[in-house]
């Protein structure tokens, strides 16, 4: 892979780059100032629509879910690659997203996840035009809606194009390292359901809020070590002071790269909240809101795929970790069928956080990397 990079074409991209570092920044700078909640992505769809065009990308278009994509021809005969970075971010509309520079960092609600690795396909489009650098398989650029709530725009993409992708990077976290397998993720709502009342009343003798409380100890008793995680994030009861809640919930975000270990603990939780429930006199309820099993595909990790993006990773320098704890449309993608591996641009810190924060002058070697990982893939 080091040749790769010495490579007459490859070297002159490179080098352009380096030369659009202020470019970038700006870019950067100017697209996360466009607010992107879930949902809300028009605006930043538009701004990259725009200059997909501009750079005279073919086949540029929006899909029924959103998602902006363009794709830059090969010469023929190579493997079609799949570039996806999304567009949302977490942060509600309302939310100040001016960016500031200090300390060599750039800091906005958003300017890592997912901002960073959208501008950094901009740029690298960018670089290959300026070099005249061309890939022998076609690179497909994609801008997808709603990853942070529910994968909408990425389940959209790989239902139009089934059969039709041959290999599929996620650009969405990550820097150092990369994953090559997703984490299963189950989110549900569990609900205990009493007969309610007046704080006075002698009947029914207790809220239901009791009961979430005792299964909330008891769920986080069951200490799940990494690569196992539960999180309960949300709580409701009553509506006012003086009701004992009739109905109170909790959520449970449950993650595992062991998808027996995730079905056990997911069995466990159910347990400990009806035992809980039926102490009192009271009965349960679940709402499914995501079921995303653990995504892989047999033998990946010893793919060509895998090996080519651990040999690019060298090449620049990096030992990397390679891992199967992707929370992303990587996941996706492997459950659709197609070899994926999720990577990152930037080091970042503070993701979802208001003070959100972003390395300024390593995306540029993550720039590059991703490049010369594109021109790897499609031979």
């Amino acid at each position: 892979m080091k040749a790769l990079t010495q490579r007459e074409d490859v070297a002159r991209a490179l080098a352009s780059v380096d030369r659009d570092r202020d470019a970038i920044v700006a870019q950067w700078r100017a697209l996360t100032e466009i607010p992107a909640p879930s949902g809300h992505e028009a605006k930043r769809a538009d701004f990259v629509e725009a200059l997909l065009r501009e750079y005279g990308l073919t086949d540029v278009h929006r899909d029924e879910a959103g998602n902006v994509m363009g794709t830059r021809k090969g010469t023929g005969g190579g493997p079609r690659v799949v570039f996806d970075a999304h567009l949302d971010t977490v942060f509600a509309l309302g939310t100040n997203v001016t960016t500031r520079i200090e300390g060599g960092k750039l800091f906005a609600p958003g300017v890592g996840d997912n901002t960073r690795n959208v501008i950094a396909l901009l740029a690298m489009i960018r670089a290959m035009n300026d070099a005249g650098l061309q890939t022998k398989g076609d690179l497909t650029f994609l801008f997808t809606v709603e990853e942070e709530t529910n994968f909408r725009g990425a389940d959209q993409f790989l239902k139009d194009h089934r059969g039709a992708i041959d290999r599929f990077v996620a650009l969405d976290g990550g820097y150092s390292n990369f994953t090559y397998g997703g984490t299963g993720i189950y989110w549900h709502r569990y609900h205990v359901l009493g007969a309610g009342g007046h704080t006075r009343s002698e009947t029914p003798p207790y809220s239901a809020t009791l009961p979430i409380a005792r299964s909330i100890e008891r769920i986080y008793a069951l200490h799940p070590q990494p690569p196992s995680w539960i999180n309960i994030g949300m709580l409701s009861g009553a509506d006012v002071f003086n009701a004992k809640a009739a109905d109170a919930w909790l959520s449970v975000d449950l993650r595992s790269t062991d998808q027996a270990e995730l079905k056990r603990l997911d069995v466990a939780i159910q347990k400990i909240v009806a035992e809980e429930a039926t102490r009192v006199g009271m009965t349960t309820k679940r709402d499914v809101v995501s079921i995303e099993e653990v995504a892989f595909l047999p033998g990946h990790r010893q793919s060509p795929m895998v090996a080519i993006a651990e040999g690019v990773f060298r090449a620049f320098g990096f030992e990397p970790e390679i891992t199967n704890t992707a929370a992303n449309h990587t996941s996706a993608a492997l459950r659709a069928g197609i070899p994926a591996i999720g990577m990152g641009t930037a080091p970042c810190d503070g993701a979802h956080a208001l003070e959100e924060n972003c390395e300024i002058e390593p995306i540029s070697t993550g720039i590059k990397r991703t490049m010369v990982l594109g021109v790897a893939l499609s031979e």
